[in-house]
C-alpha cells in the first residue's frame, strides 16, 4: 500500500496522462500497469469537450483517482491558481505541485516551490512537489508539511533512468515521515526497480510507456518491475565484496 495523507492506493506505480498516439491507448496502458493514481495537467483538461471524445471519457474514475498536477508553471502565482482551478473542476484536493526554474532542462526552482507548497497547504491541499535530486530541499518539504515529495531521477521526458544514485539514496535518508516518489526520467523497467530498490515508496512515469514501441506491453513491464523492485528492497541486497566468495564448499576439492 502506499499511503499519501489521508489517502491510501494499492499501487505503488503513478502514471502520467500525456504523448500518447491516441486516448485509447492510453486508457489501455493506464489499465496494463495496474495503477490507481493518474496524474493529469489541469490545462490539459477540455471540460467542453464532446462527450465521449475528452481525456477524462478514458480515465475511469471506479478504477482510478486523479492527480492534477501544475506543469507549466514557472511561478508561484501561477502554480496556486492552477492549483485552485484544478480542485474545483476536478474535485479533489490532490495535487502535484510543479514550479519549474528553467525553460531547457524543466529543472524545478526549490524555492518557489517551498513557498507554493506552504500556501497550499495551509489551504487543504495534499501536496505532493516535484524537486530536485536535493536532501536539504526535501527535507524542508517534508518539515512545512508535505504529503509526499518527489524528487527528479533525471531531466523529465530524457529516459535518462537514475542518474545519481547515491544522492537519491541520501533524499531517501533525508526524509523518513512521508512516502518519496522518484518522478521523471525513467527509460525502462530496470530503471523503476532500481528507484524502489533504492528504497523509493513509488515512481511516476509517462514518457517511458508512452513513448515506447508497446506503451500496453511496457505498462505491464512497469507494474512487475515496480513490484520486484520494492520486494528486493525489503528482502536486503547481500553485501558487496571486492574478492570472489564460493558458494561451493571447498573441503574434499583435489589439491585443497
Amino acid at each position: 500500500m502506499l499511503n499519501i495523507g489521508p489517502y491510501e492506493f494499492h499501487s505503488r506505480l503513478v502514471l502520467g496522462t500525456g504523448k500518447y498516439e491516441n486516448f485509447e491507448i492510453m486508457k489501455k496502458s493506464l489499465e496494463a500497469s495496474g495503477t490507481d493514481l493518474v496524474t493529469v495537467a489541469i490545462r490539459r483538461i477540455d471540460l467542453n469537450a464532446p462527450k465521449g471524445e475528452g481525456l477524462l471519457d478514458f480515465v475511469d474514475s471506479e478504477k482510478f483517482s486523479l492527480l492534477p498536477n501544475t506543469a507549466g508553471c514557472f511561478n508561484i502565482e501561477d502554480a496556486i491558481l492552477t492549483a485552485k482551478l484544478a480542485r474545483e473542476a476536478l474535485k479533489t484536493n490532490l495535487i502535484k505541485l510543479e514550479v519549474i526554474g528553467d525553460k531547457f532542462s524543466l529543472w524545478p526552482d526549490m524555492e518557489q516551490t517551498i513557498e507554493a507548497a506552504r500556501i497550499l497547504i495551509e489551504d487543504g491541499f495534499v501536496v505532493m512537489p516535484y524537486c530536485g535530486p536535493d536532501p536539504v530541499g526535501a527535507r524542508k518539504l517534508q518539515e512545512i508539511g508535505c504529503h509526499a515529495v518527489m524528487p527528479l531521477a533525471s531531466p523529465i521526458g530524457s529516459g535518462l533512468g537514475i542518474q545519481d544514485k547515491e544522492t537519491l539514496s541520501i533524499v531517501r535518508k533525508a526524509i523518513n515521515n512521508v512516502p518519496m516518489i522518484v518522478d521523471a526520467g525513467v527509460g525502462t523497467a530496470s530503471d523503476a526497480a532500481v528507484a524502489m530498490e533504492l528504497g523509493a515508496d513509488g515512481v511516476l512515469m509517462n514518457t517511458a510507456i508512452a513513448e515506447a514501441k508497446k506503451p500496453i506491453q511496457m505498462a505491464e513491464a512497469m507494474k512487475y518491475s515496480i513490484i520486484a523492485g520494492k520486494l528486493a528492497f525489503d528482502a536486503g541486497r547481500m553485501p558487496r565484496k571486492f574478492a570472489a566468495d564460493p558458494s561451493s564448499p571447498t573441503e574434499g576439492v583435489p589439491g585443497s
